[in-house]
C-alpha cells in the first residue's frame, strides 16, 4: 500500500475520507499484523467495519485504541492536517490559527495541539535506538540554561513583576538544554538553576566521559570529575574558538524563543514543557522531510493518550 504526499495539498488529496486514514494507520502501525492493545500476545479476529476482537480479553478495538486518537470524535483527516501543520511549520501554529484552518473551535484546537505535544515528548529524552546503547548524549555536548519569558519593562502595568530587575529571573521559566553536536538536543523545564538540579540532568542525559562545553555558569566540581568540561566565558567577550563554543545550544534557544514568544505569546508556565517538547521534536527531525517527520510521528502515537482533564491538571510524562 503506497501513500504519496509531500505537501499539505497532497496530504489532503491522499486522505480524502475517514476510511483512507484508517487504512493508512493500520498499515503504518501494524504492517499487516494486527496487535491487540489489550494483550499483544492474543489472537485477533476481524469484525464488521474497522473493528477487531481480542481473543484473550474478549474486548473489541480499532486502530485508534490506546493512541493519540483514542475515543476522539474529530475526523482523522483533520488530525492529519493538524499534525502536518504543527510539525512542518518552523515556529509551530497557534490554536487560534489551527481552529480556522481545519474548522474546529479554538478549545478543540488547543486540546488537539497539546495531545500532539504529548507524543513529541518521546523525542525529548533518552534514545535507545541502537542495540546496547544507553540512549544518552555523548562525545561533544553543549549545555546551557535559558530563561523563557518577556521583558518586565514591556509588560502592562498590572502584569509587571515586582523586584525582578538585573539578574532576577522570578518572572521567567528556567529551561536547561543539552545538545550533542550534529545530532539532537534534550531540553527540560527546571524548578531552579542550582548546581544540584542541573547536575542531575547532566548525569541522566550525558554519557560519562563526554566533552562538555558551556558558558561561565558553575555546574559544580563533581561535573568536572566525570566529564571533560570546557568553558566559554561570554563575560570576557569570548564566544568561541574552534571546538570551544556553545553556539549550537544558543542557536536552539533562539529558535525556541522565536516560536514561544512569536506564535504562543499567550502561553502558560504550566504547559511550558510541552512547548519545549514541540521545539525539540522539530529541531531533532530537522534533517528529514516533512513526510518522513509525519510518518515518524504516527509511529509513536501508541500509548500516547491524554484527556482534557489530565491536561488541565498538567498530568504528563515530563
Amino acid at each position: 500500500m503506497i501513500f504519496k504526499f509531500n505537501s499539505l495539498s497532497e496530504l489532503i488529496a491522499a486522505f480524502p475520507d475517514e476510511q483512507t486514514c484508517i487504512e493508512y494507520l493500520e498499515h503504518n502501525l501494524w504492517h499487516g499484523n494486527v496487535i491487540s492493545p489489550y494483550d499483544a500476545t492474543s489472537k485477533v479476529y476481524k469484525c464488521r467495519g474497522n473493528n477487531y476482537k481480542c481473543k484473550n480479553t474478549g474486548r473489541y478495538f480499532n486502530v485508534k485504541a490506546n493512541t493519540l486518537f483514542h475515543r476522539s470524535s474529530i475526523p482523522l483527516q483533520k488530525w492529519f492536517i493538524a499534525i502536518w501543520l504543527i510539525s512542518s511549520h518552523k515556529k509551530g501554529i497557534s490554536s487560534v490559527q489551527l481552529s480556522k484552518d481545519i474548522g474546529v473551535t479554538q478549545k478543540t484546537a488547543w486540546l488537539m495541539l497539546h495531545k500532539i505535544r504529548e507524543v513529541y515528548a518521546d523525542e525529548n529524552g533518552l534514545h535507545n535506538d541502537d542495540e546496547g546503547s544507553d540512549g544518552k548524549l555523548s562525545e561533544n555536548v553543549e549545555i546551557d540554561e535559558s530563561f523563557i519569558g518577556g521583558k518586565n519593562k514591556n509588560r502592562h502595568r498590572d502584569k509587571k513583576v515586582e523586584k525582578c530587575q538585573g539578574r532576577s529571573f522570578k518572572d521567567k521559566v528556567p529551561v536547561f538544554g543539552l545538545l550533542e553536536r550534529g545530532k539532537r538536543v534534550v531540553a527540560k523545564v527546571v524548578p531552579n538553576t542550582r548546581v544540584k538540579t542541573l547536575q542531575s540532568l547532566i548525569y541522566k542525559y550525558v554519557r560519562v566521559g563526554s566533552n562538555l562545553y558551556s558558558d561561565e555558569w558553575d555546574y559544580g566540581k563533581d561535573t568536572d570529575l566525570w566529564y571533560y568540561h570546557r568553558h566559554v566565558d561570554h563575560s570576557k567577550g569570548f564566544y568561541g574558538d574552534g571546538d570551544l563554543t556553545s553556539n549550537g545550544i544558543e542557536s536552539f534557544w533562539a529558535v525556541v524563543k522565536r516560536s514561544i514568544m512569536g506564535i504562543y505569546y499567550h502561553w502558560s508556565k504550566k504547559y511550558m514543557q510541552k512547548y519545549i517538547d514541540e521545539c525539540v521534536f522539530r529541531f531533532n527531525t530537522r534533517k528529514i522531510t516533512d513526510k518522513e517527520r509525519f510518518e515518524l510521528f504516527l509511529q509513536n502515537i501508541t500509548g500516547n493518550k491524554i484527556t482534557y482533564k489530565e491536561l488541565i491538571y498538567a498530568i504528563s510524562k515530563n
